[in-house]
């Protein structure tokens, strides 16, 4: 989806009068009369889209009837734009500076202590979209790529099944990262819950630990990541399989951008090109 697209279907939905795009990725994320809009992928096909969608604006309620600092919804429930799932969102406060490691510790702290909520959670399966995002690939990509991709999805499928977690499973965020924290006057605040699960805790932390060895988190910002949490899941046994698994994803996720924007080709290339070396330091950059 591209951002003409993306203002079609603001439009359509009577949101588009002189709305800012914050953000193009998995969905496009717009603002507009003290308001987020967020509208992902046409659902036609994938109507789990739809779904999650309703369950993210759901959590949101129940984060905020437990106390859990999260972004609250302006609406309940998601509208279908165009078979689009259009959610909307109260704005923050301006960020009275950038989130860091700790700040987010502290949130999936919070977050891990939750018992499991009267709604049904799915699991965090990080590997379902990897079929999804190689089609949208299509030949952009090199078909021996995409078959590597699948044959490392289905490996890590099967060993993570046989995983025993340190810590007990239950809610978890599911894309733990800083850049999904915003700090305003009254602290960190989690946001972009679409991925909210009940799986492995070890999830959440395995993010930080891949930051630290692929996209040039420093040590010490990792360190003080895992001094709030209280415990480094390095030393979990199950870590690289885990790791392994959000690798695949994360390659084929940018895939899907490779038919329209040369950068994303040369950084799924350069991610490939690791796996295959089997490199777990060659650097990788955010997209």
């Amino acid at each position: 989806m591209d951002e003409a697209r993306a203002r079609k279907i603001l439009a359509a939905a009577g949101l588009g009068h002189g709305a800012e795009l914050l953000a193009l990725g998995e969905n496009a994320v717009f603002a507009t009369d003290g308001l987020v809009v967020k509208i992902g992928r046409d659902a036609t096909a994938h109507p789990e889209l739809l779904e999650r969608a309703r369950r993210e604006v759901s959590l949101a309620s129940w984060l905020a009837e437990c106390g859990i600092p999260a972004v609250r919804a302006a609406e309940p429930g998601a509208r279908s734009v165009d078979g689009h799932p259009v959610t909307l969102w109260h704005r923050l406060p301006d960020a009275t500076r950038p989130a860091g490691p700790g700040d987010l510790a502290s949130l999936l702290r919070l977050v891990h202590a939750l018992p499991t909520p009267s709604f049904a959670l799915p699991r965090r399966e990080l590997l379902d979209g990897v079929e999804r995002w190689l089609r949208i690939a299509g030949d952009a990509i090199d078909p021996a790529d995409a078959d590597y991709l699948r044959e490392r999805r289905d490996g890590f499928a099967e060993a993570a099944a046989g995983l025993t977690p340190h810590l007990p499973p239950g809610p978890i965020h599911g894309d733990a990262l800083p850049r999904n924290v915003h700090v305003g006057p009254d602290g960190p605040v989690l946001v972009d819950l679409e991925t909210f699960s009940s799986d492995f805790r070890e999830h959440d932390l395995v993010v930080m630990a891949l930051s630290r060895d692929r996209y040039g988190l420093a040590a010490e910002a990792y360190d003080t990541f895992t001094a709030a949490y209280g415990w480094d899941v390095r030393g979990w046994d199950g870590c690289a399989v885990l790791r392994g698994a959000r690798e695949t994803a994360s390659c084929a996720w940018v895939a899907q951008h490779a038919p329209t924007n040369p950068t994303a080709l040369v950084e799924f290339r350069r991610r490939v090109a690791s796996l295959r070396e089997d490199d777990p330091e060659v650097r990788w950059y955010p997209f």
